[in-house]
């Protein structure tokens, strides 16, 4: 089949400009008929743990950024009016800045990448740009910081997606394949930008991710009870199987917990389901995680290997249809799951070697698809509310730039990188959407605010 040439496909990006002129994306006006946001998350409840949702509007109802982590439903459809310039890519589909960090390579090299994907599909790949300036900016306003310094964040974010992109339009296939930001260039980047504070605010970082692993779990989350470890009971946060359902339930959810495990296990690649058959499990908890995920139904699974100083613990969490799906078409995988650990595969520098999925029946008859993968790997994450503006501005030139890296990987970068152009046209546009929107998501977390006070929502601090 013949393809295009690089001058052929940078004629389609710059052709795209007509479709969306670059300046076009400051635009962003919400519909007339745009939906209430609370209606959205009403419906997004429809089939959640319903003793949950309190716990998820707290935690939306903390501040602006909290609401806009969790209302990545909301943005979907505002995205969807907004102009695009026709070129897909597989979207993180939930791209604010707290879904990067760190985690450890199978080769146990501590790199930073994109680290959420329940939402991911392919779709225009302006929406995950703009998802990430917004955050920025609602961050930004958060902390505090000025006009001038959110624009400066927002714009170098910008920026560094575009810089990076046009620079891989120039590698080779597998050299985009290959790349990723590790440990090293990290601490190169930090050199480069940030004062002493930052540096040694990143080293703290780098280190607590290293302890963030398997046995850390073990000895934060479980104690040993007559002899065996069991997970300790933090309600509503981490709750044991004995205190959600009586015995005879218990029994017929750990048959179907131990069906997951054996069925998620045919999803891995050979040589990690030998390495999985090693363990065994030994105790099932339910989890709250996350903001915009609580209510789902997710699942932290002990297992052991050689003894009790050898564990695994897993994390099965329930996957639902993408929010993006209504606006740019419907997965290719039958399995919610499956769609998950595809796009994370795909958009990933590398992927934790337990990562798989799985549908099963659950015990009140329902269907339900899961994606499985270590509930930590040497994770670490940002704390936005102690960044200064330098710091955040470093922050989402990297979180810019590993997003381009891992949109290079499945759309084409060359016409991306084509459309974006050599000048800041793009850069300066984001600006003012970021802007704009910040100011929509204010209203927006305003009318969550209403919504709990006047008793149409019930909040809990958790």
């Amino acid at each position: 089949m013949a393809m295009l040439t690089p001058a052929e496909r940078a004629a389609v990006g710059r052709a795209a400009r007509q479709r969306a002129p670059r300046s076009a994306h400051a635009d962003f006006a919400p519909d007339p008929d745009r939906p209430d946001p609370v209606d959205v998350l009403e419906q997004q409840a429809a089939g959640r743990l319903t003793e949950l949702l309190p716990i998820r509007y707290g935690r939306m109802a903390e501040s602006p950024f909290r609401f806009y982590r969790g209302a990545a439903a909301v943005m979907a459809a505002d995205l969807a009016g907004t102009p695009d310039s026709g070129l897909r890519t597989q979207l993180c589909g939930d791209c604010h800045m707290m879904n990067f960090g760190l985690f450890g390579s199978p080769e146990r090299n501590l790199l930073f990448d994109l680290n959420d994907f329940d939402e991911t599909l392919p779709g225009p790949w302006e929406w995950d740009v703009k998802r990430l300036v917004a955050s920025l900016a609602i961050s930004g306003r958060d902390n505090g910081f000025c006009d001038d310094e959110r624009a400066e964040i927002v714009r170098g974010a910008a920026r560094s997606y575009r810089e990076t992109m046009r620079y891989f339009a120039t590698q080779r296939t597998l050299d985009v394949w290959y790349a990723r930001v590790d440990e090293d260039r990290l601490r190169e980047l930090a050199d480069q930008d940030l004062r002493r504070r930052g540096r040694k605010a990143l080293a703290e970082a780098l280190e607590k991710a290293r302890g963030r692993d398997s046995r850390q779990a073990l000895d934060k989350l479980t104690e040993l009870v007559d002899g065996e470890y069991r997970f300790v009971s933090d309600p509503p946060l981490v709750t044991p199987l004995s205190e959600l359902m009586p015995r005879d339930e218990e029994r017929a959810f750990e048959a179907m917990m131990a069906e997951l495990i054996g069925q998620y296990a045919l999803t891995l690649p050979s040589d990690r389901r030998h390495l999985l058959s090693q363990f065994h499990v030994v105790d099932m908890a339910r989890k709250v995680v996350g903001v915009g995920s609580v209510g789902t139904r997710c699942w932290i699974v002990l297992l052991l290997g050689r003894d009790g100083s050898d564990p695994l613990v897993l994390q099965a969490k329930e996957a639902g249809e993408s929010v993006l799906a209504p606006y740019a078409g419907p997965a290719e995988h039958r399995n919610q799951g499956e769609r998950v650990v595809a796009g994370q595969r795909l958009m990933q520098a590398a992927t934790d070697i337990f990562l798989g999925w799985t549908r099963v029946n659950g015990i009140d008859g329902r269907q339900r698809d899961f994606y499985v993968r270590q509930l930590r790997d040497w994770k670490g994450s940002t704390d936005p509310a102690e960044m200064v503006p330098r710091g955040m501005r470093t922050f989402g030139e990297v979180c810019a730039a590993t997003l381009a890296r891992a949109h290079a990987r499945s759309g084409d970068r060359v016409a991306i990188g084509a459309y974006l152009g050599r000048g800041e046209v793009f850069d300066q546009a984001m600006v003012g959407f970021a802007e704009r929107y910040a100011d929509q998501n204010e209203r927006d977390h305003r009318a969550l605010l209403d919504a709990i006070a006047a008793g149409r929502l019930t909040a809990q601090s958790a």
